[in-house]
């Protein structure tokens, strides 16, 4: 098992806004994301205000094989993904999730991962931003995320 210093690099954020939704006709304010912990959801890592010129995460992570795991890892082997979560805090209030986005490891080409193993570092590079100018949601797999190693 090797230790590995997973990066994410978050670009072309949203903004502190986004516009209505069928649940949000006023829409959302105070957008920020970050990384939740695995099984604590509301333990934020690195929390970054969505007009943010950028977002970077580094979480310590092990690799054996083709599995990643550790605090920040979610699912299990075979499907493993980091969240991101966007959150609203308004008025100095806590967190409340509105949308999240999961940075899926098992599509990081084996190669890379293999790479990255042996060099110490894996770096995914995502926009944050989606077609319509909100948050980023969903499965992010290549193309959407681009993976190298070191």
């Amino acid at each position: 098992m090797a230790g590995v210093e997973l990066v994410i690099e978050g670009v072309d954020l949203p903004g502190a806004t986004c516009g209505p939704g069928p649940d949000r006709p006023d829409g959302h304010h105070g957008i920020h994301v970050g990384v939740p912990r695995r099984g604590r959801q509301q333990e934020l890592l690195g929390l970054t205000p969505g007009d943010a010129a950028s977002a970077t995460w580094v979480l310590p992570v092990q690799v054996a094989g083709a599995d990643v795991r550790g605090p920040w890892v979610q699912g299990r082997p075979g499907n493993r993904f980091v969240y991101l979560s966007w959150v609203t805090v308004e008025g100095g209030g806590e967190p409340r999730l509105f949308r999240r986005a999961k940075v899926m490891l098992a599509a990081v080409p084996g190669p890379v991962l293999a790479a990255a193993a042996a060099s110490g570092r894996l770096v995914a590079r995502i926009g944050l931003t989606d077609a319509k100018g909100h948050p980023t949601c969903a499965a992010l797999r290549p193309p959407l995320v681009e993976w190298r190693a070191g």
